[in-house]
């Protein structure tokens, strides 16, 4: 089996369970998986780069471990991408075919499709630091750039966090997650296969999804995970789970307490990027601190430094650029050498773009990220997250985003963008004031139906505009 140092329940590390990959209802076992992707990575071996449409089917994860067995990297296209996009990456990642189905009548590539019969794997056995995935960033700072992830990060962050969430053979992982990064990829379909855990994709994150899979372990951004909490009988029905695990953007406080009361424990939530794959977390054994993504994983180095570079301390208190250094690191922006290096310190720490403060016991509370989140105003260092938070403590805010504004007399003024009901009655200003330094409070409030969003759950403050 090519993908074994990888992938090893496919090489039978577990034995074979009849039932142990369903996406959307489509049911295979390990060894049905492994003889379909054998069969098609036959014909992908020697492949430059291979492209695949990343929708929440069976087939998509047959095409995957296809591109794996073959030692080709993979590129996942978002099922949703627009044609602008799409076709930036698929030029940008020199893909040379797209492997299975795929939705768009204007992609010129050849297409490889899936086997429908067993085959043997390919011959040879990629090295452990041959790329495995050309994943693409959100685009938030410009185009989408290629990440390039090899086999041994991933390989890596998977067993680092098998140690910090006990994530094991006997677990039954549930998600409905995309499946064109991180979270829904590496963690939600490859995890499973490297720690022998049934995998159950619901397709649609649906609370009544979560609530009929059964799960011991369960992933979800924050609004899969508020919309659980609004579906009192779903989630109840999570109580049997035993990690329930939120991550890619901040949960409010309000859904983290949800959580604790209707599904009987506190989540897990983590901390990562597709350049470094998850770096922080929480512990299936330790503390659970709402607000905080937890301590560094096994082999992950972390700081915070201020703007000129210099260490700060674990005070709890000094807010400060986070910057790791880890085994799950990137190699690089795909044909960007120039811009790969401009990440990384002289003394090899990388930049992850985030603002964070790291308490006296190691814990990390983030405040967001320093282009949009490390707000400077009336000449004190003030973070959005914290703000957020402030906001979110009010019962009738569902959802909070900060930004700051420029401003002459400040230098930038705090905006809050707030969703919720009879907001227009209540004094949010004042609310925060209460709770934190009077600087902090937003100069304005603006009562908005819905806050902009990617596919992943992340506010795109880029595109909160002012009236």
């Amino acid at each position: 089996m090519a993908a074994v140092t990888l992938l090893p329940a496919l090489a039978g590390a577990f034995g074979d369970r009849a039932a142990a990959v369903r996406v959307a209802g489509q049911v295979c076992s390990w060894s049905e998986l492994d003889q379909r992707a054998s069969a098609t990575a036959l014909e992908l071996v020697g492949a430059r780069a291979v492209a695949i449409a990343a929708t929440p089917t069976l087939a998509t994860v047959v095409a995957f471990v296809a591109a794996l067995c073959a030692g080709v990297p993979l590129v996942p296209i978002p099922a949703d991408a627009g044609p602008d996009e799409r076709n930036h990456i698929l030029r940008d990642a020199q893909a040379t075919c797209f492997v299975g189905e795929h939705p768009w009548d204007d992609v010129s590539l050849p297409r490889v499709p899936l086997s429908d019969r067993a085959g043997a794997s390919p011959l040879h056995t990629p090295s452990p630091d041959a790329v495995a995935a050309i994943l693409y960033t959100s685009g938030t700072t410009g185009p989408p750039k290629g990440v390039v992830m090899s086999r041994r990060a991933i390989a890596a962050d998977l067993d680092a966090l098998a140690d910090a969430w006990q994530w094991n053979a006997d677990d039954v992982l549930v998600h409905g997650l995309p499946l064109f990064h991180v979270h829904g990829l590496v963690l939600g379909v490859l995890g499973a296969l490297r720690h022998g855990s049934t995998l159950v994709h619901t397709g649609r994150p649906t609370p009544a999804a979560y609530a009929e899979a059964n799960g011991s372990l369960y992933f979800g951004v924050p609004t899969v995970w508020s919309r659980v909490v609004a579906d009192e009988a779903a989630a109840r029905a999570l109580r049997a789970a035993r990690l329930l695990v939120s991550g890619s953007a901040a949960l409010a406080p309000t859904v983290f307490e949800g959580i604790e009361a209707l599904c009987g424990q506190r989540p897990i939530e983590r901390y990562g990027m597709t350049e470094t794959l998850i770096t922080l977390s929480t512990r299936a054994n330790g503390e659970r601190r709402p607000g905080s993504v937890g301590q560094a994983l096994r082999g992950v180095q972390t700081r915070v430094v201020d703007d000129h570079g210099k260490g700060l301390p674990a005070d709890g208190d000094s807010v400060g650029a986070l910057e790791v250094r880890t085994p799950t690191m990137f190699d690089g922006y795909f044909g960007q050498p120039d811009t790969t290096a401009a990440t990384y310190r002289d003394d090899g720490w990388f930049v992850t773009g985030d603002a964070a403060v790291v308490e006296p016991d190691g814990f990390h509370r983030l405040v967001g990220r320093q282009s949009t989140d490390l707000l400077k105003t009336g000449g004190f260092r003030v973070g959005a997250g914290e703000i957020e938070g402030a906001l979110l403590a009010h019962p009738s805010v569902r959802e909070a985003a900060v930004i700051g504004v420029p401003d002459a007399d400040l230098g930038q003024r705090i905006v809050a963008f707030v969703v919720g009901e009879d907001l227009l009655r209540v004094d949010l200003q004042g609310f925060v004031a209460e709770r934190l330094s009077v600087h902090k409070r937003p100069r304005r409030v603006h009562v908005v139906d819905e806050l902009p969003r990617n596919a992943m759950g992340k506010v795109q403050k880029s595109k909160l505009v002012e009236p």
